[in-house]
């Protein structure tokens, strides 16, 4: 599998580090329920189709990345900087 980082170009998959769902990043408040954190922490969907995941340039340029792509196809529809979004 091969991934467009947008700093660096076309690279191969073992540049990246995967980390999880996109959900990730929307963590508990402060002080939330032990259940929530439990389920931020340990239950994942199994989706078949389009996800949108956390990715981590480890070989490139150290960016955090939102990869959307097919589980059942392969196909990556989109590559976007987490930075980017944030703004």
């Amino acid at each position: 599998m091969r991934l467009t980082c947008p700093l660096c170009g076309e690279r191969d998959r073992r540049e990246f580090y995967y980390y999880g769902a996109e959900d990730y990043l929307h963590r508990p408040s402060e002080g939330a329920p032990l259940s929530e954190w439990d389920s931020y922490l340990h239950l994942r969907d199994n989706v078949a189709g389009v996800v949108r995941d956390l990715w981590y340039h480890e070989a490139g340029c150290a960016q955090w990345l939102v990869v959307t792509r097919n589980t059942v196809t392969h196909e990556i529809s989109g590559v976007e900087l987490v930075a980017e979004r944030a703004k």
